[in-house]
Parts: structure tokens; C-alpha cells; sequence
């Protein structure tokens, strides 16, 4: 495996603990529709969450969330809206970005509620 997919799967999981503890529900992890993924789809206050986890080994090139492109913003909104359709959820939902980067002081990890709009 790419040493790019094991961060990716790293920051995911560990993306993973901490909305655990911030008491959300993991609903799905990596599903997808078509060639679209969304990494995480979670439940809390009564809502459908969508995240999109960004891992990075460090933050020279940027901060993680900054490569959470339009476009990659238009696929996440078309899977979200499969999923609700496919589900038959009629509740509010959200897209956050969770941003992981690793480095000498090991992962900082920061939750980026609302992080764009459909």
C-alpha cells in the first residue's frame, strides 16, 4: 500500500476516536457512490453529518482543509444526496472536514464544523 493511503488511513482513524468522544455516531466509514468517497458519515445532535478527512504529514505545503477543492466540495454534496435518497433520512445535515497533520509533536487534529455549504 502507497505510504499516502496508510496516512490517509491513519488521520481516518484517528478521526474516527475523536468524534467518538465528542459522543457522534459513526454511520459509514469510506462509502461510496460511483468514484466519489465520503470518508466518514456520522449522527449527532439529531443530524447527518458529512466529513471529509484531510491527513497530512505536515503543514509546509498548507493547511490540510485548504485541498478540500470546489469541485471535491460538489462531489461530496452529489454522494450526501445519494446517501439521504438511498437511506431515506429526512433530517438536517452538515459537511465538516476534520484536518490531521502529523508531526515532531505528534497528530494535532482539528474539527472544522460547517466547513462549506451544498
Amino acid at each position: 500500500m502507497a505510504e499516502h493511503n496508510t496516512l490517509g488511513d491513519r488521520g481516518e482513524e484517528l478521526a474516527r476516536l475523536h468524534l467518538a468522544k465528542k459522543g457522534y455516531r459513526i454511520l459509514e466509514s469510506k462509502w461510496r457512490y460511483k468514484h466519489k468517497e465520503i470518508d466518514l458519515v456520522a449522527l449527532y445532535d439529531n443530524k447527518i453529518i458529512f466529513i471529509e478527512v484531510k491527513t497530512r504529514s505536515s503543514d509546509y505545503w498548507g493547511n490540510p482543509e485548504e485541498f478540500v477543492t470546489k469541485q471535491k466540495q460538489r462531489f461530496l454534496v452529489e454522494a450526501a444526496e445519494k446517501y439521504i435518497f438511498e437511506k431515506d433520512y429526512d433530517m438536517e445535515s452538515r459537511f465538516d472536514i476534520i484536518a490531521v497533520v502529523f508531526n515532531e509533536d505528534g497528530p494535532q487534529i482539528e474539527h472544522i464544523e460547517e466547513a462549506f455549504y451544498p
